[in-house]
């Protein structure tokens, strides 16, 4: 079978896989958050905490439980790492740097899970397990529940309220992450992942010599980093290890978990306003991207001439020869159009066309399917701007669901469009203006200029994953880039908030014969050429500087 029909026949068993999962998936998560009732574990976690589940919340008091919980995990995350030296299950590891310690808590609370350490030789058992593992669930669970919150602005009428952040993210983490993870988990120790708590154990090599290398909870680790965007990686080489990845099979189904709820959460959003053809739309702006960037991919990858290209059947550097053109050039895509991260190659050893394309997935907001969570309302907001250009071309007052899209919607809607851009450019200008972020460059021209553009990309975006030419642990690239996670994360998420508080408040609009058709094939197309306007719009110089520069020389 040649490389690219295999490449073809992976992308639609994808496909059908996703498909099948598509409705039950997606209706169980509606009803986990429109249910009223709680299950007796969810109860013992509300008296633990002392959170009243029931009661409803306006988008101030909303936001303000995003916030505390997660200012929390900041701390006790950075605090484990300082103390992992006196910790049991240590390895013998010393405890975290204070820099590399603030990056790496900002990083797994954010949902980034960058990486400026190798996992194999700096954390050990109880930082890995009790600390980067339970902030892949609550990390995920927090980003779903936003999203859910926007939902509830759009579906509710003259109220303020929109539900109860505290019930939001346990039911998110107990009903939904929790019992698929242990189900994956087991999927994958049956493809051959590592489970277990051994120490460190000296390996021989085939060309002599020895290599250490430690044991650990690997494959429960490694499915919430895939099923929750989470992306980091318990050994240093990701997915590309085969401790965590172990062939072709566990491949795919650890590509299956990136997409399944970020696709699954548009059949929720349909049922919970009431109208599946309006998540359908959705769904249709998500796929028809994600598969426009998986072919592009292919394509670069398998197409790109010369005499070692031609022998390997494409560009086989820095990719698996288990995992081939067609597996990587999926899991990349996968990988970066949603914020997980993890990566089963090296996307700075892919063609210049090739790195280019991971970076503007994420540059798109990682919407197509997106994160989990983040993905749905960054969508969203997209739709919102859409929508809004399409009022100005017709001369009518934009709407979308029956809510009215005016200054105020707009306002932070734009607010949370820009945030990133801000924080990605002026960040990657202020590194080449200083001389020491420089000395962490192993590339000069273009490609070195790639490196720290994607660097600053992959953390505002909540991302994580690195182009991997780039000394990245040092205190400017720890600290800017920990400071570039936390307000990528959560400046959104105080726009999207306040938005959904505006639009839970209104009264509904009723539909008109002049109203836009949102739920139609015309609005998705409209909605994938505002996606791509406005990043193009935005990025376009800084990405002709790197990645289109070194494609075009090549």
């Amino acid at each position: 079978m040649s490389p690219v029909l295999a490449g073809v026949l992976q992308l639609l068993a994808l496909i059908v896989a996703l498909g099948l999962s598509y409705r039950p998936l997606g209706d169980h998560m509606a009803k986990v958050y429109s249910s009223e009732k709680h299950l007796r574990p969810e109860k013992w976690i509300y008296q633990a905490i002392g959170a009243n589940p029931s009661v409803e919340m306006r988008w101030p008091a909303y936001l303000r439980g995003v916030l505390a919980f997660s200012a929390v995990s900041v701390l006790f995350l950075y605090l484990l790492q300082r103390v992992q030296g006196s910790l049991p299950g240590s390895l013998g590891f010393v405890s975290i740097d204070p820099d590399q310690a603030f990056n790496t808590a900002a990083s797994f609370v954010a949902n980034t899970n960058w990486q400026s350490y190798y996992g194999e030789q700096a954390m050990g058992h109880v930082v890995q397990t009790g600390g980067l593992a339970v902030q892949n669930f609550v990390s995920a669970a927090v980003g779903i529940a936003v999203a859910v919150a926007l939902v509830r602005g759009f579906a509710r009428s003259r109220t303020g309220e929109l539900g109860n952040f505290w019930a939001d993210l346990v039911r998110g983490t107990v009903r939904i992450l929790l019992p698929i993870s242990v189900i994956g988990a087991l999927v994958l120790v049956a493809c051959g992942a590592i489970q277990n708590f051994s120490g460190i154990h000296e390996v021989g090599q085939f060309t002599g010599g020895s290599q250490q290398w430690n044991g650990g909870a690997v494959a429960s680790q490694e499915v919430i980093k895939e099923l929750g965007t989470n992306g980091g990686g318990y050994f240093n080489a990701n997915s590309s290890h085969p401790f965590e990845n172990p062939n072709g099979l566990s491949n795919l189904f650890e590509i299956y978990l990136i997409l399944v709820i970020p696709f699954a959460l548009t059949r929720t959003f349909g049922r919970m306003v009431g109208s599946l053809r309006q998540g359908y739309a959705i769904l249709g702006t998500m796929a028809a991207i994600w598969v426009g960037f998986t072919a592009l991919m292919m394509w670069t990858e398998f197409a790109h001439n010369g005499p070692a290209f031609d022998l390997a059947g494409g560009a086989m550097e820095g990719k698996e020869t288990r995992f081939g053109i067609g597996g990587s050039s999926l899991f990349a895509v996968a990988t970066t159009l949603t914020s997980t991260g993890a990566v089963n190659s090296f996307h700075s050893s892919y063609t210049g066309f090739g790195g280019g394309i991971t970076m503007l997935g994420m540059q798109l907001g990682e919407i197509a399917p997106g994160g989990v969570g983040s993905g749905l309302y960054g969508m969203l907001i997209m739709a919102i701007i859409a929508v809004f250009i399409a009022g100005l071309m017709v001369g009518r007052t934009p709407e979308y669901l029956g809510k009215k899209i005016g200054t105020r919607e707009i306002k932070f809607a734009a607010l949370y469009i820009l945030i990133t851009p801000a924080l990605v450019l002026c960040f990657t200008a202020a590194s080449f203006v200083l001389d020491t972020p420089q000395h962490s460059m192993t590339n000069s021209g273009a490609h070195g200029f790639s490196e720290i553009l994607y660097a600053y990309t992959s953390g505002a975006n909540n991302n994580g994953s690195a182009f991997a030419g780039l000394n990245a642990d040092t205190q400017w690239f720890n600290t800017t880039i920990g400071i570039a996670m936390l307000l990528g994360r959560f400046l959104p998420m105080v726009f999207v908030l306040a938005l959904a508080g505006s639009l839970a408040e209104q009264t509904p609009v009723p539909e008109t014969a002049g109203t836009l058709r949102t739920e139609k094939p015309l609005f998705t197309g409209l909605l994938v050429g505002t996606i791509l306007i406005i990043t193009g719009l935005t990025y376009f110089p800084a990405l002709a500087l790197g990645p289109l520069a070194e494609g075009l020389a090549a």
